[in-house]
């Protein structure tokens, strides 16, 4: 098993090297050919005076200029997820390129632009652009062939407990190219019959809700004869997973803090949301002015929804969002959030909400300090009373301020369950820092052109929470 893995390991980084080298070359390809030639050409003030010289490089200077876009492609291909070859599926690694290659693109074209000290034809960088397209979109998929033909299915053994097992086995199957169910077992057939089943000619185990006394036992016993274990954690999970690792004497203690983040960090992530809020206010100014004016002339009904929601602490506040929905969507009173195919949705607010242009007032909310750009999604109080009942410990993502994105809507859906969508912000509560923040910011550029993450919950479905 562990000379397949190294094998594997061995294959993704050279495909991916193989990959960035491609995109690296089209780029050296342009700059030799297109961008060079202007950056080292004579430069010509308005008014007709020669400035001197444009920038001489050698080939340690070339050599420069290549390692530094192949390392921000390194870097943005990294964040994005476009070289999990075999992990994603190609049309997801081919999106992951999509948004690095952007980025990178656009980086070097400014830095192109100061060596010449002036700006540069767009034109070939678009050309770039559109080249490491057709290059990543082969790429992808030729990739992903390689690895299957390689590395088949996963077979694995299915260990639940008392729960339905119709929801994560809906999971897997939704990753046939890599995994495969061959068998369920359940812990009432008994824990030695399960022990020796696991032996059997699988790839790996999946342990779903069984509980503690069992668990820990299986756990053990599989990582102790070398087996593959996928382990659905509990909220207890997620906590210790990201407590501090002490050493103050010779016996190992995990703490776990009783508050989240520390007030440094909490100075950093305010001055971050009150500079990137007004630049993005400023900047998306126009599209909140015409969007507006198009919800206004649609029904003539009001521009903006306002609704209750919790952040810190339980503390209520008024979010702001463009209306998406008829002026009546809950004359009912109850509250409940939209399904899949809602009749309440106007055609407007469809396009809006898929393009989560319904989100831009929130910007409003992060100035005035009701919310930051990270963090759990604020829910309605009426809904987290909901969920309460059932699970007390969804109190627990209150412990910071909401967010306009955060961990559970990048690795989550809008209908993602409570239960999971609380161990995704525990995670990054627990697991807070500065450098997570910035990530799930790139992260959350790509997540806006994201379908399924807007994915409603199914009809006759008030809240995200599915029957057990």
């Amino acid at each position: 098993m562990k000379h397949v893995e190294s094998v594997k390991r061995i294959l993704v980084l050279f495909l991916g090297f193989i990959g960035l080298s491609m995109q690296t070359a089209v780029y050296a390809w342009f700059w030799f050919s297109t961008y060079y030639p202007i950056v080292s050409s004579t430069r010509i003030s308005v008014d007709g005076y020669n400035l001197g010289s444009g920038l001489k490089l050698y080939f340690r200077g070339h050599l420069l200029i290549l390692a530094i876009y192949f390392i921000l492609l390194l870097f943005f291909s990294n964040t994005y997820g476009g070289l999990k070859i075999g992990y994603l599926k190609p049309m997801d690694v081919f999106f992951s390129q999509i948004f690095a290659l952007f980025m990178v693109n656009f980086i070097s074209y400014f830095q192109i632009a100061l060596m010449r000290n002036w700006l540069v034809p767009p034109l070939p960088m678009v050309e770039i652009f559109v080249v490491q397209l057709v290059i990543s979109f082969a790429w992808a998929y030729i990739t992903n062939a390689i690895y299957m033909a390689i590395f088949p299915p996963r077979e694995l053994l299915l260990i639940s407990g008392e729960y339905s097992v119709d929801d994560i086995i809906t999971k897997f199957n939704s990753r046939k190219d890599k995994y495969h169910i061959r068998k369920k077992m359940n812990i009432d057939e008994g824990i030695d019959k399960i022990y020796e089943e696991c032996l059997g000619n699988y790839d790996g185990v999946i342990i779903w809700d069984v509980p503690s006394k069992f668990r820990n036992g299986l756990v053990k016993y599989c990582y102790g004869n070398n087996i593959r274990i996928y382990v659905m954690p509990k909220i207890t999970d997620v906590l210790l997973k990201g407590s501090s690792q002490l050493h103050l004497f010779d016996t190992p203690v995990l703490l776990l803090r009783e508050y989240a983040i520390k007030a440094e960090q909490r100075a950093i992530k305010r001055f971050f949301d009150v500079v990137i809020a007004l630049v993005l206010i400023i900047i998306t100014s126009p599209i909140m002015l015409i969007t507006a004016l198009i919800i206004k002339a649609y029904d003539g009904g009001p521009v903006l929804y306002k609704q209750v929601r919790c952040t810190i602490n339980k503390k209520e506040f008024r979010i702001m969002k463009f209306r998406s929905m008829k002026v009546d969507a809950e004359k009912d009173g109850v509250a409940r959030l939209a399904s899949k195919n809602d009749s309440r949705i106007t055609p407007i607010g469809k396009f809006i909400r898929s393009c989560r242009i319904d989100e831009l007032p929130q910007l409003f909310n992060i100035l005035k300090g009701d919310m930051s750009f990270i963090g759990p999604r604020p829910e309605r109080p009426e809904i987290i009373e909901q969920y309460l009942k059932e699970m007390p410990e969804f109190a627990f993502r209150m412990k910071v301020k909401a967010g306009l994105a955060g961990y559970a809507q990048v690795y989550g859906k809008y209908n993602t369950t409570p239960y999971d969508k609380l161990k995704l912000d525990l995670t990054y509560i627990e697991n807070y820092s500065v450098w997570l923040d910035i990530k799930l910011m790139l992260l959350t550029v790509k997540i806006l052109f994201t379908p399924d993450s807007t994915e409603g919950v199914e009809a006759g479905q008030t809240t995200a929470q599915k029957d057990s």
